[in-house]
């Protein structure tokens, strides 16, 4: 691989951008920080250094530049983050071959994105005329139409199956993927809506009903290899640009509430496909964004399940705000009814997940009985642990007290009681693992490791020194950063990375180095010391190997000589290759 085209397309990327276009993140001094896709991260707590072009996670200690980001992202080798961000920087990048994977699911992909171009011509011709009306009644015109590849399937019982067989699609696949059932087509008559995976390639769809026929409205793809419902989110390749661009995601019930949103310019979305959400579509969210708004059904279902979400949320340390449709409204039929104004304003007056809670628990409440007064209260306190604003428990505190009648001190002691086990502060084992406890040699290797990173005359005091480390890692760390300082002259920490990429060890002990809190400069007698440290260590371990030598020597001669050499290494002298 030509290194210096790497380095070319590294230096014209900025590491922020690539990696705030697919997780959000908050600027805090001279870095970045977010969430870290990398593990179970609740807490912000990768850090992005647009000054050294690397980003760090102090949890997990993910490390690297755009690139490794990149391949452990997004699944890619190095030749196709190479590939990607040289065409997004435009430098050419002809030169850099991409072998195509083929993969058992490539047939599978094919024959739904041919269905998918198949749907869409039947409803621009003839035959597609009732349907078209139809959804211009629903108001979706034609940009919509093209934009979320709306299409219809025709009354004929097999034609799709039959051209997928023609065209040398096994028939038995089409039966496991969900486009044909028993070998005949599975969609009839029916407006046809694509679902997509986070790439944004078509996986399913769902079939609409547009005339009184009396099936079921919707008809959607089974559960197949490539079409996992809980892993997914409707839109998603679509939103993740919007929500960076508006710092929030919407998370709605079905792709219709998605599409009517888009109508009107609100495209930060992303629907369940469903009311219950999964651990896999939690971690999505939270790539998106983690200022979640819910917009989910105001009927029961919905409001149950906007309870059942915030909750999960809160577990993350997140909390949501709720936008409050009036029942029996979804945003797709608010927006229809209301415009496009109303649903604006409710947007904007949305409120915080546990004050919606509260609202809730206090419908279903009997006042005049006094066993149910003291219920709601306390469960009240119980969902105010939940908040991590001390000012807003306060305020919470205070208009219990004022509209019960009751005294803040006993509410306050009430409160305190139910705080005390804290549980709703998420400990993961990952982020509060307890770390080994490092020597004061390891400390010293690599800080002088660090110091070569951050300072080139570092590298040549190193090399003037003649220092060599005691373990493998570092020494073969060392040896790539000469070699790669005398080869171009400087050291950048980022095209460093590109150039050790495909040195796994390398790699290891470099992320382990980046990710501690290290000193970056230094003075030469601080460096000195460090030297002593190092040199004190080897000479230890030296003395360690010569000792169990000498234990299992019975020849004398052999004897007194390695005794010699110990007593010298004991003194430190300089003959030997040590100094004090």
């Amino acid at each position: 691989m030509n290194n210096e085209l790497a380095n070319e397309i590294r230096s014209k990327c900025d590491i922020v951008d690539i990696v705030g276009e697919r997780i959000p993140l908050v600027a805090r001094g001279k870095n970045f920080f977010g969430v870290c896709p990398f593990h179970d991260d609740s807490n912000p707590s990768l850090c992005v250094s647009r000054e050294k072009q690397i980003y760090t996670c102090f949890s997990c200690h993910a490390t690297g530049n755009v690139f490794t980001f990149l391949m452990n992202y997004e699944h890619m080798d190095f030749r196709e983050t190479l590939h990607y961000l040289g065409e997004k920087v435009g430098i050419d990048v002809s030169s850099v071959h991409i072998k195509k994977k083929n993969t058992m699911f490539d047939s599978f992909y094919d024959a739904y994105q041919f269905s998918l171009k198949y749907f869409q011509n039947n409803l621009q011709s003839k035959l597609g005329k009732d349907a078209r009306n139809y959804l211009a009644t629903r108001k979706i015109d034609d940009s919509v139409i093209k934009e979320f590849e709306i299409g219809l399937s025709l009354n004929n019982s097999n034609d799709l199956t039959n051209l997928l067989v023609n065209k040398k699609y096994n028939l038995g696949d089409l039966n496991k993927i969900g486009l044909s059932s028993d070998d005949r087509d599975v969609y009839i008559n029916r407006i046809m809506f694509p679902l997509y995976d986070l790439t944004g390639k078509v996986v399913g769809f769902s079939g609409r009903i547009y005339q009184n026929n009396g099936q079921n409205k919707y008809l959607n793809t089974k559960e197949t290899p490539i079409f996992k419902k809980g892993q997914l989110l409707y839109h998603y390749h679509v939103a993740r640009e919007e929500c960076r661009l508006k710092k929030s995601v919407i998370v709605m019930e079905g792709f219709m509430d998605v599409i009517r949103a888009s109508t009107i310019g609100v495209r930060n979305t992303v629907a369940l496909m469903g009311t219950a959400l999964t651990r896999e579509q939690l971690e999505l969210i939270k790539r998106l964004s983690t200022n979640v708004i819910l917009c989910l059904d105001g009927d029961d279902p919905g409001v149950h399940a906007t309870i059942n979400i915030g909750d999960m949320l809160l577990e993350e340390e997140i909390e949501a705000k709720v936008l409050v449709l009036p029942n029996p409204d979804d945003p797709d039929s608010f927006i229809l009814n209301h415009g496009k104004e109303s649903f604006l304003n409710l947007l904007d007056s949305a409120i915080t997940f546990n004050d919606f809670k509260l609202r809730k628990l206090k419908e279903k409440v009997d006042f005049r009985s006094d066993e149910e007064t003291a219920l709601y209260i306390n469960q009240v306190l119980q969902e105010t642990v939940k908040v991590q604003d001390p000012i807003r428990v306060e305020i919470i505190l205070k208009k219990l007290a004022k509209e019960f009648d009751l005294s803040y001190n006993t509410l306050e002691m009430r409160f305190r009681e139910l705080d005390k086990p804290k549980s709703r502060k998420k400990i993961t084992a990952v982020t509060y693992q307890k770390a080994k406890k490092k020597t004061k040699y390891e400390k010293a290797i690599e800080q002088v490791l660090y110091f070569m990173l951050n300072n080139d005359w570092v590298i040549n005091q190193f090399e003037k020194e003649r220092i060599i480390f005691p373990n493998e890692g570092s020494r073969l760390l060392a040896s790539e950063i000469v070699y790669y300082y005398t080869t171009y002259g400087q050291i950048n920490i980022p095209d460093f990375y590109t150039y050790v990429q495909d040195k796994e060890e390398v790699v290891n002990f470099l992320n382990d180095i980046l990710a501690s809190d290290y000193l970056e400069s230094t003075t030469r007698d601080e460096l000195f010391e460090y030297f002593g440290v190092i040199r004190e260590y080897s000479r230890a371990q030296e003395i360690k190997r010569l000792t169990n030598s000498l234990s299992k020597e019975v020849d004398p001669i052999i004897q007194a000589e390695i005794a010699d050499k110990i007593r010298k290494l004991r003194i430190g002298d300089n003959k030997n290759g040590w100094r004090n």
